[in-house]
């Protein structure tokens, strides 16, 4: 049997790089553990540390195409970010101009959540898990 541990990353590509790149490292504060430049793609790869286990690999490429519709589309649906306090990191984000949706609380476990979105409307969501 297969035995997974946990996501080591999540891939995002995204269409303006240096904007992404502020969004995720100077917004969000993800840790910047390389940046590669890839020659024979025009395409910039940024690794980010979530934490000790978990990155997001953000990718640049030439004209990619766009997401068809959201957050609905088949395929990945969104990615979510655990928090401790969802009411901080909702104020925090609106300091830095970003709004969210309505919170709403998970029928299954009865804790908090949020939707946001990155600078390619790509659905991120906080997840309350304390």
């Amino acid at each position: 049997m297969l035995k997974l541990s946990n996501i080591h990353h999540v891939a995002i590509i995204c269409s303006d790089y240096a904007v992404s790149k502020h969004f995720y490292h100077k917004i969000l504060g993800l840790k910047i553990l390389r940046e590669t430049y890839r020659e024979s793609r025009q395409s910039y790869k940024l690794d980010l540390a979530i934490n000790d286990s978990s990155q997001i690999e953000l990718f640049s490429f030439p004209n990619p195409p766009a997401r068809p519709s959201r957050p609905e589309a088949q395929g990945l649906r969104h990615l979510a970010f655990a928090v401790d306090n969802l009411d901080d990191s909702i104020d925090y984000l609106y300091q830095q101009g970003i709004t969210t949706k309505a919170i709403r609380v998970d029928e299954l476990t009865g804790k908090r959540f949020t939707f946001f979105a990155d600078p390619d409307e790509l659905p991120l969501e906080l997840y309350e898990a304390i």
